[in-house]
């Protein structure tokens, strides 16, 4: 029986150790029995919600050239739908393949089982409950609505419990239990990941609690903004990037049948990672309204980690190179050659994209979208993919179902992926070069945005068709995987008795420094010791070094990057003019979120002329210290909102365009909204939304009664304004000022028009309801008159 059939290690065979020297098979330790039951239980869920992530992503694919694919149900619009794929394909699908590959890895190179049973069991079930309940949020337009932080707090809850108690728990008592002395590089990103991303998560995430399904950040505004991307982005990246890097490490050096290319480098691009990684996350936000030192800082440490992160590509690639495999003889192999590929890629655009002027033009843009797919499409998905092939029939103990359906699956996944970035990157050169062309008198050549959005639709057909092949590919790979455990030996049912894959790190003999003899400073010499990183030994031999750094550098993070624009108010200088949002325009607000307008539509004019010709004035801090939380957005798949008050827009044309936009709008790929004329506002809320806006520190000074009575009048305003300029009194059973979207019209109507308010000390009217026309008459009094007439 070959070596694959019968569940050995390649890596057992050849006498290989992965930290870089050869080893002795007479000399492993003994054979163990490991818990590979969870594994196959975290691989099968991986496969399963992988599938689930990619078909959502393939209905909001559609969305965007058939907005009315789903008939209008307002909980399968591409608003409400976009977080629930996101999130996913983040927490379902790659964060159940680290778990397999993570409890797989770590009893191996621990040379012991799991510590606990039944720790490891509750990890699997109540990781997929959670995963459950975000999915039936999302669509009834229940979310946090912040970058990184979509789910609400209670599942953020959980996820941060079940990591901490039972995965944690698990793999720092596996590796106190351990028989191997010194801890292999795939442990140290390990450990790092498991105790830097539920910090990170849970300082993204903290936010005032109003009920199980509600919450609002502490901060608004450009300091809420700058916590979402220094700890929100961090966390993905530290999701994202981290453990699957750890598997590189462990794995490649297994498919390829070599050791690992130099120990030593694995070493620098491990610290390296860990210092830089937290300082880049606000690259994402140059020419927004944050500091800009905040930018800067980083755009510098962005710059930086393309070396460490080439780091790691090379040496991943010369293990695989020359192997004892080649691309055509191992389906693992070749999933790992085009994931290095798309992780060389990724990581060089993410350095790019962090300097400033090409952020400019690629930021709002399709670019961004082809960035995240490159990494998680490529990278995390076809190395996760490869990991699988590799461990089926290791887990089953028989060879895999079918050697050309994998082969086929790679070749059709290869092509999804590229059907799915490559158009993207095309349509967002279009995006920016058409947004931002000017003519010779400094006119913009293309004022109508959705010029931009139409010349796009032909890219977004291709990206659909490959969404469709990797969909493809994925039900492939799910009947291979069942198929393969209908057949599996009778020996996998009774645990793995493979004799332990030798870590042990390789014996560096401290040999003399060529600057020895040189006449040279001692310092020169000591520099030259410290940097052969012999006394990094001692280190793997204990594991605080690579968690207790990790907690440093991010408390190091927050003092010098978070917690300054919290502390001084200088950070955010404020606008004499803004003022809070009067109740209805709260509720109007509220609805926004519901809806998720922000994952289409942003709120920042940077200060650029031709965003400055197309929206008007850019935006500045002070305009958002009482948005609870901002959205600024990541994508413009419609205009910008920032300056969309004052009557820019009447409030007709927003009704009529929420119940028909593409008709109203030529170009608009918006879905309709005209089941928020038919719901009725909900005026009990006021109180809740005033309440909490006074929790938050927003001054309103007047009685409840006032602020209810306040709501009420604008939206009998709003709704008069409506029906002065022809549109309905009632939709079925609702007033018109009981509309829903009387109140996002109103919210929408404020937008902006504080910037240029006249600053009055004793005035104490909203400046949305100044912004009104004057004198208007009330919808009882045009109805009244109708029925006069």
């Amino acid at each position: 029986m070959s070596s694959v059939a019968s569940g050995t290690n390649s890596s057992e065979e050849l006498g290989v150790n992965m930290a870089g020297s050869e080893v002795d098979n007479n000399h492993l330790i003994e054979p163990h029995s490991y818990d590979d039951a969870i594994v196959k239980q975290f691989a099968a869920a991986t496969l399963l919600w992988a599938l689930f992530a990619t078909l959502a992503g393939l209905a909001i694919a559609h969305l965007l050239v058939i907005p009315k694919m789903f008939g209008g149900v307002e909980t399968l619009s591409f608003g409400r739908l976009r977080p629930l794929h996101s999130s996913v394909a983040i927490y379902a699908f790659l964060a159940n393949g680290i778990f397999a590959a993570i409890y797989y890895s770590t009893q191996r190179l621990c040379g012991v089982k799991n510590w606990s049973w039944l720790l490891s069991r509750l990890h699997f079930w109540l990781w997929q409950f959670i995963i459950i309940a975000a999915i039936f949020n999302f669509p009834e337009g229940l979310t946090q609505a912040r970058s990184q932080a979509d789910l609400l707090q209670p599942i953020y809850l959980a996820i941060l419990f079940v990591w901490t108690s039972c995965f944690a728990v698990n793999f720092f008592m596996t590796l106190r239990t351990r028989k191997v002395k010194k801890l292999y590089v795939s442990l140290w990103f390990y450990a790092a990941t498991i105790v830097s991303f539920p910090l990170l998560l849970a300082a993204n995430s903290i936010a005032l609690p109003i009920s199980w399904v509600k919450s609002y950040p502490f901060l608004a505004g450009a300091q809420d903004m700058i916590v979402q991307w220094c700890y929100g982005r961090s966390a993905i990246y530290y999701l994202l990037l981290m453990p699957f890097l750890g598997m590189m490490y462990y794995f490649v050096p297994l498919v390829s049948g070599k050791r690992l290319s130099s120990y030593r480098l694995a070493k620098i691009h491990f610290w390296a990672l860990v210092v830089l990684l937290l300082w880049s996350g606000t690259a994402s936000l140059h020419y927004t309204a944050i500091p800009e030192w905040i930018s800067s800082v980083g755009m510098l440490a962005g710059l930086l980690l393309w070396m460490p992160l080439w780091g790691g590509l090379l040496n991943g690639w010369r293990t695989l190179r020359g192997g004892a495999v080649n691309f055509g003889s191992s389906i693992a192999y070749r999933f790992f050659i085009v994931a290095l590929l798309f992780y060389g890629i990724s990581t060089l655009e993410a350095s790019v994209l962090s300097i400033k002027s090409v952020s400019a033009m690629t930021q709002y843009t399709d670019w961004t979208i082809a960035h995240l797919h490159s990494g998680m499409m490529g990278w995390n998905g076809m190395l996760a993919f490869g990991i699988l092939y590799w461990l089926m029939p290791r887990l089953f103990k028989v060879e895999i179902w079918s050697e050309r359906g994998a082969s086929l699956h790679f070749w059709i996944s290869l092509m999804g992926v590229l059907l799915s970035v490559v158009p993207l990157y095309i349509s967002g050169i279009i995006q920016s070069t058409m947004w931002g062309s000017m003519d010779e008198l400094g006119n913009l050549m293309y004022p109508d945005f959705f010029e931009a959005i139409s010349a796009s639709r032909i890219m977004w057909w291709i990206r659909i068709m490959g969404g469709m092949l990797y969909v493809i590919g994925l039900v492939l790979m799910v009947a291979n995987f069942a198929m393969t455990w209908v057949n599996r030996s009778s020996a996998c049912e009774v645990g793995s008795e493979v004799p332990v894959n030798p870590s042990e790190a390789e014996s560096e003999i401290e040999s003399p420094g060529t600057l020895d003899h040189a006449p040279v400073l001692d310092a020169a010499r000591a520099l030259e010791r410290w940097s052969k990183l012999h006394w990094h030994q001692r280190w793997e031999s204990t594991i605080t070094p690579f968690f207790a750094i990790p907690i440093l550098l991010v408390l190091v993070v927050s003092l010098v990057l978070v917690l300054p624009n919290i502390i001084f108010k200088s950070a955010v200088p404020q606008i004499a003019s803004v003022k809070p949002y009067s109740p209805l325009e709260l509720l109007g607000r509220d609805i926004y979120r519901t809806e998720g307008c922000f994952n289409c539509h942003s709120q920042m004019v940077r200060p650029m002329v031709a965003e400055t010709k197309r929206y008007g004035d850019f935006s500045r801090a002070g305009e958002f210290v009482f948005d609870f939380p901002a959205f600024w957005g990541k994508r413009r798949i419609g205009p910008d909102l920032a300056r969309e008050g004052g009557n820019k827009q009447t409030s007709i044309w927003h009704w009529r365009h929420f119940e028909d936009p593409t008709a109203f709008v030529d170009g608009s790929v918006m879905p309709s909204y005209s089941h928020l004329l038919d719901a009725k506002i909900d005026f009990d809320e006021v109180a809740q939304q005033v309440k909490t806006a006074r929790l938050l520190g927003v001054v309103y000074e007047e009685e409840m009664d006032v602020y209810l009575q306040s709501a009420r009048d604008q939206a009998e305003r709003v709704a008069a304004d409506i029906v002065s300029s022809g549109g309905t009194i009632r939709r079925g059973e609702v007033m018109t000022l009981e509309s829903k979207a009387v109140a996002l019209i109103a919210y929408l109507q404020r937008l902006g028009t504080d910037l240029s308010a006249p600053v009055t000390a004793d005035s104490k009217d909203d400046s949305a309801e100044t912004a009104m026309k004057d004198d208007p008459v009330t919808l009882t009094e045009y109805a009244a008159t109708s029925l006069n007439k």
